[in-house]
């Protein structure tokens, strides 16, 4: 009899042929808009095109690519903010978290406020949330602000009850853009280890935006390359890395 541990891999994340594109205004002639009594025709622009891997479960997965190639968009493609034009994004009924600066908090709410608020996004009860609340609070390091708008916080201030929440509330998947990187020196090294902490467990699966590449080779089991929206390479950490960065187009 086969093992079916053979036949089937546990994947936590499968991307196939995923394209993510967004329409913009073409530059027009005011006059001649006027004439025609019509808008111009809108471009297209495709932040992804036809980007496909498979991330086994436990898999510590890393993202490298210039600006503007299009690391953020898959992000949050994965996240279920932006939906694909074409492809399929498939997480197996996992639970996920998207660790990003400006992303996931409603500004006129205080801190507090969006921690339940998030939690219950993530699919935690309001009990659960409550439990782990103080947990938070303290991981945060943003004191009184708690209670203030988030409107008032800082950056640094920002991404720390960001990364405190995500790193609290766990979830089956975490994304992080670049995050690890914001923030006082003191809690870098405090929110670096915590992240250690979490991916060292071995069911969760992890996906980090970086151009560290110290960060990249001391947490990823795997690196994915994009350039200008197109998969360039998808493999052993080292092996990508080196090639993305002698790359010189």
């Amino acid at each position: 009899m086969i093992d079916e541990e053979i036949i089937m891999s546990e994947y936590a994340i499968e991307v196939e042929n995923l394209s993510v594109c967004y329409k913009g205004l073409k530059s027009f002639s005011i006059k001649k808009n006027l004439l025609r009594r019509k808008q111009s025709g809108k471009e297209l622009f495709c932040a992804l095109k036809n980007v496909s891997f498979k991330l086994e479960k436990g898999e510590i997965l890393g993202i490298v690519g210039k600006n503007g190639s299009g690391k953020s968009t898959l992000l949050k493609a994965i996240a279920g903010i932006f939906s694909p034009d074409e492809g399929r994004i498939d997480l197996h009924n996992n639970s996920i978290s998207l660790l990003a600066i400006g992303v996931g908090f409603i500004k006129e709410l205080s801190g507090r406020e969006n921690i339940i608020l998030s939690g219950m996004l993530l699919g935690f009860t309001e009990a659960e949330i409550k439990n782990r609340m103080k947990e938070i609070i303290e991981f945060s390091e943003i004191g009184d602000f708690i209670d203030k708008p988030v409107r008032t916080y800082s950056s640094g201030m920002y991404s720390k009850l960001s990364f405190a929440i995500t790193a609290i509330l766990e979830t089956d998947i975490i994304l992080i853009d670049e995050v690890l990187s914001v923030g006082d020196a003191r809690f870098r090294k405090k929110s670096y280890a915590k992240m250690k902490e979490l991916i060292t467990q071995k069911d969760r699966t992890v996906v980090i935006v970086s151009h560290d590449s110290k960060t990249l080779i001391d947490l990823c089991d795997k690196l994915l390359w994009i350039n200008d929206g197109e998969m360039m390479l998808f493999g052993e950490t080292k092996e990508v890395l080196a090639a993305y960065e002698s790359y010189d187009g």
